[in-house]
């Protein structure tokens, strides 16, 4: 199931209160691990299987964390979705995509219906 345990220590190292920081540190840390020993490292590990194996892992971790909301299991449903932006992270870092770009896109969408936004996408 990856490197859950990981993804816990960062969250427990960083400083209170925790907020939507912990994603930038973890995305430095994130970053760093791509010249790591893949022995040594599941950051790395991930990164020497290629960017389909990188998606293919968030695409486990998203069902994972959509089974555990159907249950109801929040505890759960935490660490999945944990384990779901940890590997997020790792396929933005692969691709090169800062998390500036997608938090650009999130304050351009704040305020704005859902249903309005989609539209704009069509047009």
């Amino acid at each position: 199931m990856g490197d859950k345990k990981s993804v816990e220590k960062v969250a427990e190292k960083a400083p209170a209160p925790l907020g939507a920081e912990v994603l930038d540190r973890l995305f430095v840390t994130v970053q760093a691990r791509k010249g790591a020993d893949p022995e040594t490292s599941y950051t790395a590990k991930l990164y020497s299987r290629g960017t389909a194996k990188i998606a293919q892992k968030v695409g486990e971790e998203a069902v994972e964390a959509i089974l555990e909301a159907v249950r109801g299991d929040k505890a759960a449903l935490a660490a999945e979705s944990a384990d779901l932006l940890y590997h997020l992270l790792v396929l933005w870092a692969d691709l090169g995509l800062d998390p500036a770009e997608v938090w650009s896109k999130l304050a351009q969408r704040e305020g704005t219906s859902g249903i309005d936004e989609k539209k704009s996408r069509k047009a």
